[in-house]
């Protein structure tokens, strides 16, 4: 399959209004609970998947929490036990763009607002990600203090399928995985699960999802709790689950591999040692690759790049410019037309081929926008 088949499901729906968040209905439904804000994002028929408006409600409220001295950590979770989130709305996007409104640039720019708000939170952060967690859903957990997976935990960034790249912030925390890992993850979309998530790094504790409602209720019972209070909850839990009894990670033997294939410089490169490899490893994400769109492949590969000596907001600020880049180009509409409308799941890339897109098409995404740069 060219993307997770759980991607039709979360784009594609419409954006429904939103509900005032006291509605029990609400998209996502803000709560003082103890000494915690709690937000849940609560779509759990699409898969908690992010729109405009449940953006902005967690931006506003967040700020508001990290004023609030009544307000000792702040939780966020996913509804209905499928889904932490599983993307933003993209197929929304698409489609407005098509029609002339101009949505495009308000919601990548209010996305990457709340990633950096996520980022640079005063108060705790504690994320559950429990099941899916890919794109949008990555963007609202991984700048965060805590992020607790589950083994229903499902990661990734498959971004690169659609004729995109992997944003909210994906520049920053990619290239600071081990190794190449990062690197591979970004060009491959490929899923980590489970235990796995935290092998990774990407999640900084483990918690059996069955001990997952008492943990929450734990964090809330906490009085006037500090960073070390909050902290030493989660190890406890972590503890428990005897995670650490079994340091096993799924890619630990391909690790070599792909630090060494991954290292290039160009896609051309990675291409040329995954073929020179051989493996049946080397040659699965190989065939994986050519299916992507070849301008995301590039773009990925420097943003990352780029992404490794910069702060969270100099990388948000590049994604921005990439993000009006390729709501402005050709793939990212012929991805959502291939994986989410037609269901074809063959997009016609154009280029078609890595050597036809050019130093100049590269350069051209990471313009400044001048007036319209992402500013913080």
């Amino acid at each position: 399959k060219l993307v997770p088949p759980l991607w039709k499901a979360v784009w594609r729906f419409p954006q429904r209004r939103m509900s005032k968040h006291t509605d029990a209905a609400a998209d996502v439904i803000l709560e003082k609970k103890g000494c915690a804000g709690v937000i849940t994002l609560n779509r759990p028929k699409f898969l908690n998947a992010l729109t405009l408006n449940m953006i902005r409600q967690i931006y506003s409220q967040l700020k508001k929490w990290e004023q609030d001295p009544e307000t000792f950590l702040i939780i966020i979770k996913g509804a209905g036990g499928k889904a932490f989130c599983a993307g933003g709305d993209i197929r929304v996007i698409s489609e407005a763009e098509k029609a002339k409104q101009n949505i495009a640039p308000v919601f990548f720019r209010e996305e990457y607002m709340l990633n950096n708000a996520v980022g640079s939170c005063q108060k705790p952060y504690v994320a559950l990600i429990h099941g899916i967690t890919m794109g949008g859903g990555v963007g609202l957990s991984v700048h965060g203090q805590f992020r607790v997976a589950t083994e229903k935990c499902l990661f990734a960034m498959p971004e690169t399928a659609i004729g995109l790249f992997p944003d909210v912030g994906g520049g920053y925390f990619l290239p600071r995985l081990q190794g190449k890992l990062g690197y591979f993850l970004a060009l491959t979309g490929f899923r980590l699960k489970g235990r796995d998530v935290y092998r990774a790094g990407i999640a900084t504790h483990f918690v059996d999802s069955e001990k997952l409602a008492m943990l929450e209720e734990d964090l809330l019972a906490l009085k006037s709790p500090s960073k070390e209070n909050i902290a030493s909850v989660l190890e406890n839990y972590h503890t428990e689950s005897k995670i650490d009894r079994d340091k096993s990670f799924m890619l630990e033997e391909h690790m070599d591999k792909i630090n060494s294939c991954f290292s290039a410089n160009t896609v051309e490169e990675i291409i040329e040692n995954l073929k020179q490899d051989g493996s049946s490893f080397a040659l699965e994400q190989l065939k994986v690759i050519n299916k992507m769109s070849p301008t995301s492949l590039k773009i990925t590969l420097r943003q990352l790049m780029e992404g490794s000596s910069k702060t969270l907001q100099e990388v948000l600020t590049m994604e921005y410019r990439l993000s009006q880049a390729c709501m402005r180009g050709h793939d990212f509409h012929e991805g959502v037309r291939a994986v989410l409308i037609d269901k074809d799941q063959s997009p016609k890339w154009k280029p078609a081929d890595l050597k036809e897109v050019t130093d100049e098409d590269l350069n051209n995404h990471f313009k400044s926008l001048g007036s319209n740069d992402l500013k913080f």
